[in-house]
């Protein structure tokens, strides 16, 4: 009979021998083993199924008070260890119907994983990672507008609230959403907050319709929004009034004498946006020579419903506006380019012509052409829808957008050439400006 007791027994093991320590209840049995590194380990054994398993416990620390019945910080007892084994048989025991200690393995291993996966999911699927791929939505249909959306969420977003933005998009909330537009408002900037909040929405409203509709990526499925939290703000109603400055007749006649005999490319490029009804500057210069017929070209809206591609726009070109364009001398592949239309003229380029050309007129902006246009057209009772055919406004209405197939080319020319002949008209309150 050996007089060894446990603690000699387990000093004395050889590299890769196992000793069995003593029972453990309600089942199984504690063991040591010494491994090659000289180190030994006790296990929990026990049997399920007709299969022997260990369950490792922990390090043996031989110089550990005999009677600790905690782990020290290197490790445990003999006794130590006996309560740890213990603890897991227990636990086994209480789930021996259903797979005992390895489905509470099984399920803490599926727990972690979990974690892991939320965590990764809350670090990929951000608030700034959601505006960003909202704005990259939008330059993959075309839409221009991808660049104020950025321009916008770095400014008043990503900048000033890198906490918030780092946030899981499922996790913002609509009051921080209109802490970040009063913030704007604060700074003066009432309609640029409610563009804020416009983007925000349009992004989390994509994210949130991923779910079915298949022709949105399916990256946006990620972020799971199920809440649309932006719409939860409300608008300052007031700063989305429309800046109704239009140019008078007047005003008009006089920017059409100051451009009319204006030489070289500049005038041509002025003559041209005034005369095909002040179309947006940002669409006019992204005219492309494959995009111009014999009396008419057409350009791309982008402004249209949010999922949609950027919508065709044919203009008619009177014969005066054809001289302009002519005189452009469109190639390449754009077709207002001063390097042979390998890129195009910049709309702010065009702006500033324009205001140069316009001295003399108070108060002026290139915008306020486009809402003259209008104005003068609805003074010569143009009615609307021709007057919005012609500048892009939009199409209303399902009978509009599904049933009328007629292209009312000849009815924008109509108005284009009235616009032509009331700017041609003599008037004795004619503003005259300087020119360049």
């Amino acid at each position: 009979m050996s007089s060894k007791t446990t603690g000699q027994s387990i000093n004395d093991l050889e590299p890769g021998q196992f000793l069995k320590v003593g029972k453990v209840a309600p089942v199984g049995s504690l063991e040591a083993r010494k491994l090659a590194n000289g180190v030994t380990t006790f296990y929990w054994r026990f049997t399920i199924k007709s299969k022997t398993h260990r369950e490792p416990v922990g390090i043996y620390d031989s110089g550990a008070p005999p009677k600790s019945v905690k782990p020290t910080a290197k490790g445990y007892s003999i006794q130590a260890a006996m309560r740890a084994a213990e603890a897991l048989s227990e636990q086994h025991h209480a789930r021996r119907d259903d797979g005992g200690i390895l489905a509470i393995k099984a399920e803490a291993q599926q727990a972690r994983t979990a974690a892991a996966q939320a965590q990764a999911e809350a670090q990929q699927f951000t608030l700034e990672n959601l505006l960003g791929d909202y704005a990259d939505h939008l330059e993959f249909q075309g839409r221009r507008s991808h660049a104020d959306v950025r321009s916008i969420i770095k400014l008043h977003v990503l900048e000033p609230w890198p906490q918030v933005a780092s946030l899981p998009a499922n996790q913002v909330t609509g009051e921080q959403i209109a802490d970040m537009m009063r913030r704007v408002v604060e700074l003066g900037k009432d309609r640029t907050a409610n563009k804020l909040r416009s983007y925000m929405r349009a992004a989390y409203q994509t994210a949130k319709a991923a779910r079915s509709k298949a022709s949105i990526p399916l990256r946006f499925k990620g972020y799971r929004i199920t809440h649309n939290p932006a719409a939860d703000t409300e608008p300052d109603e007031s700063a989305n009034r429309a800046d109704k400055n239009p140019l008078s007749l007047e005003e008009l006649r006089a920017y059409w004498l100051a451009i009319k005999t204006m030489a070289g490319f500049k005038g041509a490029v002025l003559r041209l946006h005034l005369l095909t009804g002040g179309q947006r500057i940002e669409q006019l210069v992204n005219l492309r020579t494959a995009d111009i017929d014999a009396g008419a070209f057409t350009l791309y809206d982008g402004k249209g419903r949010p999922g949609k591609p950027p919508r065709p726009h044919t203009i008619p070109l009177i014969p005066e506006a054809a001289l302009a364009l002519l005189a452009c001398q469109p190639e390449g592949i754009y077709a207002l380019s001063t390097d042979g239309g390998n890129t195009h003229l910049a709309a702010t380029t065009l702006s500033a012509w324009a205001v140069e050309a316009a001295a003399g007129i108070d108060g002026f902006q290139t915008k306020r052409i486009r809402s003259g246009v209008e104005t003068l057209l609805a003074s010569g009772r143009v009615s609307s829808d021709i007057r919005g055919r012609l500048q892009s406004h939009g199409i209303a209405g399902v009978q509009a957008r599904h049933y009328d197939g007629h292209d009312y080319m000849q009815e924008k020319r109509d108005a284009l050439a009235l616009l032509l002949r009331l700017l041609q008209e003599q008037s004795a309150n004619v503003v005259h400006i300087k020119t360049a």
